[in-house]
């Protein structure tokens, strides 16, 4: 990506392009998942820590996503706002089933 993205209406398309492989967003909602939980955790038994814990175990294997499967950088590096955003957005559109349509707008 050349150019700077800056609204978040380009962002979205750029960000679902790079997690074009099945298996790459197949980790984002694992560690997603295991963020979530640390956070309700943390929550419920008022241990601070856990929401670093959250932190490792959401980027973590998003991370290994990037540069193994996609072989691509992070947007987190570039835009960790809208990233952040679109990860939790991704992950409730899967589960919601609205994921396959955003992404066949995106040309995937």
């Amino acid at each position: 990506m050349a150019d700077k993205i800056s609204s978040y209406d380009e962002f979205w398309p750029y960000y679902l392009r790079e997690h074009s492989k099945v298996s790459c967003r197949r980790l984002h909602y694992f560690g997603t998942t295991l963020a979530l939980f640390c956070l309700i955790a943390a929550i419920a038994l008022k241990t601070p820590w856990l929401i670093l814990l959250a932190l490792v175990a959401g980027y973590g294997p998003a991370w290994v996503a990037h540069f193994f499967v996609e072989k691509n950088r992070p947007a987190t590096f570039t835009y960790p706002l809208w990233s952040l955003y679109s990860d939790f957005r991704m992950y409730f559109y899967w589960i919601g089933g609205r994921l396959p349509a955003e992404l066949k707008k995106a040309g995937i």
